[in-house]
């Protein structure tokens, strides 16, 4: 019993990080969304001078948005210019409009790619009750 369960939960994980979709493999209820990832960089040609200019105002202006709960998490990115946010909303609009209104979002600096995210679903399988063999 340990041993299945350790299985599936290693095949859980890799068929979610594999990006296979749950509904390709078995007829699993949709992931509900309860953040949204929020992948921000810098288009080719920024002027990294005026970045670097609206950086002051745009770094008290996160700030704030974590600290009204709005940004639960906030990262750099290792391989490039930019960060990475996990945004406590499920909107992807309310994201994009927050976003947006940031300086560097208002002066078309920073882009960001929106991916609405959730529980991981495969782990549904271990709720199932175990079959009898």
């Amino acid at each position: 019993m340990k041993r299945r369960l350790i299985k599936l939960a290693t095949a859980s994980v890799l068929v979610a990080s594999a990006g296979v979709s749950i509904a390709q493999t078995t007829s699993m209820p949709t992931t509900p969304t309860t953040k949204i990832l929020a992948i921000g960089t810098f288009p080719p040609g920024t002027d990294m001078k005026l970045v670097q200019h609206i950086l002051p105002t745009e770094v008290r202006e996160t700030a704030q948005l974590y600290l009204e709960g709005k940004i639960d998490q906030w990262y750099s990115l290792e391989d490039r210019a930019g960060v990475a946010f996990i945004l406590n909303v499920t909107d992807v609009n309310q994201a994009h409009e927050m976003l947006e209104a940031l300086p560097l979002g208002k002066a078309h600096l920073m882009t960001f790619s929106l991916l609405p995210i959730g529980p991981l679903n495969p782990l549904r399988q271990l709720l199932k009750p175990p079959s009898s063999q």
